[in-house]
């Protein structure tokens, strides 16, 4: 049975999606990558989050193919706006791009990708006026720490903002000192990318963890499906780990049967400890 997450507006969307960073962008690679999607999409991975900047639009257009034939209302698309473009003066123009290249008539989520030099409250004003349009059902951002997040609050309009996207994984787990108590605290979700650390490049020796091995061992499952099962454990936390590669997709699909026991997680604890200070932001 797989698991959900509820938005502060209470839409409810699968705790495990796809992830498309690098997706898209080599040509030989793009009917197994399609394939991939929709096999995620049929395990129940509805949720697809890209980027306008991934590969500059290429994964929203591998998005676009690989959703033909499905009905649109089953899916939750996610995008990113540049933060250079998400003033008055382009996020028009580029959140209709990535709905074209997506093959969509509106987008789910829209994230502003990380802080720029456009004033929050200029975003949010857009924003807002982007879901009046009907061009997006909601709105949200991506690498903002607490700070942020509280700056964010105080804009007029900057409490509809519907989740926080940030890197989190068993072995960078910086958030859970304040930023993951502040989004519980305000009911907003968090969006976990890289929640497999990228297949382990993001911490080395990770996939080859005795502690990991072993819990991996008892539920019989991959190490794969025990992070992201770490991951979304709360019941608030989407993660959207990123595969072209079906059989990945299909095991990572999987992860919502696997349910951590007390025991293993202070066992995890004791391999990745959870963070006694305030840690800034793992960004990648």
């Amino acid at each position: 049975m797989e698991k959900m997450v509820t938005l502060p507006d209470g839409t409810e969307v699968p705790a495990i999606g796809q992830g498309t960073w690098f997706l898209g962008e080599r040509t030989g690679n793009r009917e197994s990558e399609e394939e991939t999607l929709r096999a995620g999409i049929d395990a129940g991975m509805t949720l697809l989050d890209t980027a306008e900047m991934y590969g500059n639009g290429k994964a929203e257009e591998l998005i676009g193919q690989a959703i033909k034939g499905y009905d649109r209302s089953s899916l939750f698309l996610v995008s990113k706006v540049y933060p250079y473009n998400a003033g008055r003066k382009n996020i028009f123009k580029s959140c209709m791009e990535s709905m074209g290249r997506l093959n969509t008539g509106y987008l789910d989520l829209y994230l502003l990708h990380w802080r720029g030099g456009i004033p929050l409250k200029e975003t949010v004003e857009c924003m807002e006026q982007l879901k009046k349009e009907g061009k997006i059902r909601s709105w949200g951002v991506s690498n903002f720490d607490t700070d942020d997040m509280e700056e964010l609050w105080s804009v007029p309009g900057g409490k509809n903002c519907a989740v926080n996207q940030v890197l989190y994984h068993v072995a960078s787990r910086g958030i859970e000192y304040d930023l993951l108590p502040w989004m519980r605290e305000h009911g907003v979700p968090v969006m976990a990318y890289c929640p497999l650390a990228q297949a382990g490049d993001l911490k080395r020796g990770l996939y080859e963890s005795p502690v990991l091995s072993r819990i991996a061992e008892a539920h019989q499952c991959s190490i794969s499906q025990v992070l992201l099962a770490f991951v979304i454990r709360g019941g608030d936390v989407i993660a959207i780990p990123r595969t072209g590669k079906k059989e990945h997709a299909l095991d990572n699909a999987k992860a919502w049967e696997v349910e951590l026991t007390e025991e293993e997680m202070a066992e995890i604890d004791r391999a990745f400890p959870a963070p006694a200070r305030k840690v800034y932001l793992d960004i990648v």
